[in-house]
């Protein structure tokens, strides 16, 4: 199965983000199915708010990924952060908040199920914000 960026349905776009999500990606044994994401992010977006109100407030979703342009860093629950770079593969473990050091293209595979919790709840948050 292939899929082009364009094709990906946009699934939130709000200042400084773009949210793309493909389900039904395939299945990853023992998480179910997986979503393919596309997440183009501008220097600044911070997650931190967005989490409020999610376990811990933070995102209790893993996900694997490519970052292919950009810099970034995460925070997990103990508060250790983490700096991810372009052309690094990466993994989040449940538990993490996301800053954006500098314009950023992201590809990441999670579990859909609970990932698309995680963006529905992102969503929530920004119609209050409206």
């Amino acid at each position: 199965m292939k899929i082009a960026k364009d094709e990906i349905a946009v699934k939130m776009e709000i200042p400084g983000a773009i949210i793309r999500q493909k389900t039904d990606f395939g299945d990853a044994t023992g998480l179910g199915k997986i979503s393919a994401e596309y997440f183009s992010l501008s220097k600044g977006v911070d997650t931190t708010p967005l989490f409020i109100g999610l376990d811990g407030d933070l995102c209790q979703c893993p996900h694997w990924g490519f970052l292919l342009l950009g810099e970034l860093t995460t925070t997990d629950a103990k508060g250790i952060q983490e700096r991810v770079s372009a052309n690094e593969l990466f993994y989040w473990p449940p538990g993490h908040n996301v800053k954006v050091i500098a314009d950023s293209e992201i590809i990441m595979f999670s579990p859909q199920k609970e990932h698309t919790q995680v963006i529905n709840h992102m969503i929530e948050k920004t119609k209050g914000a409206d």
